[in-house]
């Protein structure tokens, strides 16, 4: 989901998110989009761009394939099925998931490698070309996108990948900061060791993708 807010400073705008979203601040990534300059006759402001990143539910696992129930609907897989022909592959798009305006999408394709992309950058950039796409039709969509189950295998590895980080913390007593991931791919972890004894976490950094440190404390 991708939402805007005005301010007179940047962190007054994310203040404004914060309350409006009734989110904590490592849940989503900002980006300045318009800033002017305090001057003496104009008073200055920072618009921002907040992205958050979709949770994935159980149900969007699911290999059922489902027909359109809408125009929309078939607007937006129709969307997603030009721009990965537009990127030069063959591919299929079924809708595997509805849950009111909350939509799974699976695209099956000889080249679903490609579309996925490192560490699921290209998937990632598709699904968020998608819903903007779909928030002209209808701001209250929400979609999310798959390929070869890559988004549940990813989760796993993000799971499984702290408990293993979490443990060298607890044994050697140096923190260890985790590659950058969107705030989703934070949350997973912070939730996962959130109960993890010997450790606590923290995100670090700037822009859309940030870091995880793990860090080792006493008697937690």
């Amino acid at each position: 989901m991708i939402r805007e807010f005005e301010g007179k400073t940047e962190q007054e705008a994310i203040d404004m998110a914060i309350s409006e979203l009734g989110l904590e601040r490592d849940d989503f990534d900002v980006e300045i989009i318009d800033q002017h300059k305090k001057t003496l006759f104009k008073r200055g402001s920072v618009k921002i761009r907040v992205h958050i990143p979709e949770p994935v539910s159980e149900e969007t696992y699911s290999n059922e394939v489902l027909s359109s129930e809408s125009e929309n609907e078939e607007k937006i897989l129709e969307f997603i099925q030009n721009l990965i022909t537009k990127m030069g592959y063959e591919c299929k798009v079924n809708i595997n998931f509805r849950k009111d305006l909350k939509l799974g999408f699976n695209i099956d394709s000889p080249n679903s490698s490609i579309i996925i992309g490192r560490k699921g950058k290209n998937l990632d950039a598709i699904q968020l070309l998608a819903n903007v796409y779909a928030a002209k039709l209808d701001e209250d969509y929400k979609i999310i996108i798959d390929s070869e189950d890559y988004r549940m295998r990813h989760e796993e590895y993000i799971v499984r990948n702290a408990f293993k980080n979490a443990e060298y913390v607890r044994k050697t007593g140096k923190s260890k900061l985790l590659e950058p991931m969107n705030p989703f791919e934070r949350r997973l972890i912070h939730t996962a060791l959130n109960d993890f004894n010997g450790v606590e976490t923290k995100s670090e950094g700037d822009g859309l993708y940030k870091q995880v440190r793990i860090i080792p404390v006493k008697n937690k």
